[in-house]
């Protein structure tokens, strides 16, 4: 059968899924399993996508196709390239507060994070006043508007991300290989079927070693119920911070994150599951940028971590998850991060929040604001995937 390998590949995956080591209780496989079929969409997807003569671009993680503790705030796109072919990107600005390009020279492996060749962010692009903007890759020299592709270059990657997820409205992107614009593909054969069902597989397998591996290497090492200083974030985004951890808390405590409001363009705080996914940030609050955050009168940012409903602005749902991994990510920086940037952490009874909260009044919230906040984070989200 021309699908068997993709089929093996599936029976490979659920043994992956089955055999993680962090499962503990039936919420933790059934997740796994939901992982699994939206790792499924998106192996297909992008094995589909491999169009190295005509190119496109095609959204590499979304709300149902999670992976790598996906940024709530950020619509992630991907297009595969020809290291000796020159390529156009054109593209509208948007109201977003991030756009940046990052060239990769390969995929994420279970034993290798692919190198940056190159990043950066729209500052470098000529917008024009009509807020349209082009700019070529290429393996020529590098220039005003032209982007030198080293020999490796195999993936440009695109991230446009959110602070207001209601008032900031996407742009447009579209690439194409320069020498093949007017041109059509060849038709499709079963050789080349047979091959994308081939590469779907593989995708799907090193998909999920990967991003089990990822949180050995960066989280679990950390010492529980703590975060990191701010520093670079791994994998070449030269404009971008982060601050991580991992936690374990019982239904009764909660963890105060207390943070300040930075003047960084974008700041942006989430949860993720066992498995390094996004929680549910649609039907949930599991995520906050400063934006979309309460801020005390003292400037800073309090956030609680718990799994009772505090009544608060700020509360971030743990939806049932007593273990997770928490990220802080700072974009479009001019400036590096200093350790009093960041977070500070403490753990508390979730009935002393009222005396460890300084301005606990202020931020408190009716159970209909809530209903509200939410209903406004279905409703931009939808909107968002819409374009």
């Amino acid at each position: 059968m021309l699908t068997q390998p993709f089929a093996d590949a599936i029976a490979a995956a659920e043994q992956i899924i089955t055999g993680a080591a962090h499962i503990r209780a039936e919420q933790d496989l059934v997740e796994g399993y939901d992982y699994l079929a939206g790792s499924i969409r998106a192996s297909l997807q992008m094995a589909w996508a491999y169009e190295l003569d005509f190119p496109f671009f095609v959204m590499s993680t979304g709300p149902y196709t999670k992976m790598g503790l996906d940024n709530p705030d950020t619509l992630y796109y991907h297009s595969y390239l020809r290291p000796d072919a020159e390529y156009v990107v054109t593209g509208t600005r948007g109201t977003t507060r991030d756009l940046s390009f990052q060239v990769l020279n390969g995929n994420y492996s279970p034993v290798d994070v692919p190198d940056s060749l190159t990043a950066f962010d729209d500052r470098k692009l000529d917008i024009r006043a009509d807020g349209t903007y082009e700019i070529r890759f290429g393996p020529g020299e590098a220039g005003p508007g032209y982007v030198h592709l080293g020999a490796d270059a195999a993936m440009l990657v695109v991230r446009e991300v959110h602070s207001d997820w209601v008032t900031e409205k996407a742009g447009t992107i579209r690439i194409q290989r320069v020498d093949r614009i007017g041109d059509a593909p060849p038709p499709l054969t079963k050789d080349v079927l047979t091959k994308r069902y081939g590469v779907a597989g593989k995708m799907l397998v090193s998909r999920l070693k990967t991003f089990l591996a990822f949180p050995e290497w960066f989280y679990l090492n950390l010492p529980v119920n703590t975060l990191t200083e701010p520093r670079p974030t791994p994998g070449g985004l030269s404009t971008q911070f982060s601050s991580v951890g991992h936690y374990d808390l019982d239904d009764d405590q909660a963890m105060i994150i207390t943070v300040p409001k930075s003047d960084a363009p974008y700041q942006g705080f989430q949860l993720g599951s066992m498995w390094y996914l996004s929680l549910d940030y649609i039907n949930h609050q599991t995520s906050l940028t400063a934006d979309q955050a309460h801020v005390d009168p003292d400037g800073m940012i309090r956030l609680v971590v718990s799994e009772r409903d505090p009544g608060l602005a700020n509360w971030i749902e743990r939806t049932g998850h007593s273990r997770g991994y928490l990220q802080f990510r700072w974009q479009r920086l001019s400036r590096e991060m200093k350790p009093d940037d960041g977070p500070t952490v403490e753990i508390v009874s979730v009935a002393d929040l009222p005396d460890r909260l300084p301005f606990h009044e202020q931020a408190r919230v009716t159970p209909e604001q809530w209903r509200d906040r939410i209903a406004a984070r279905q409703v931009a989200v939808a909107e968002r995937m819409l374009g």
